[in-house]
């Protein structure tokens, strides 16, 4: 059997932790920064977990990070 060929693109864009759970970094943080509140900015900032729904693809798409 060929060996499973890892997404590139979803490999720089997700870190897998040691208990396997998926990080990925906030949406809206790189322009039309002025009228957003600094506390917004500043949560925007932090990695959150991927949601149930699309763990399943990214398991796909990460074969050898499982």
């Amino acid at each position: 059997m060929p060996k499973l060929r890892t997404h590139k693109g979803a490999q720089k864009r997700f870190k897998v932790t040691a208990k396997k759970k998926i990080l990925h970094s906030q949406a809206n943080k790189s322009h039309i920064l002025t009228k957003k509140s600094a506390k917004r900015k500043r949560q925007l900032g932090k990695t959150v977990l991927v949601s149930n729904a699309d763990k399943k693809i990214l398991k796909k798409m990460l074969p050898y990070e499982f």
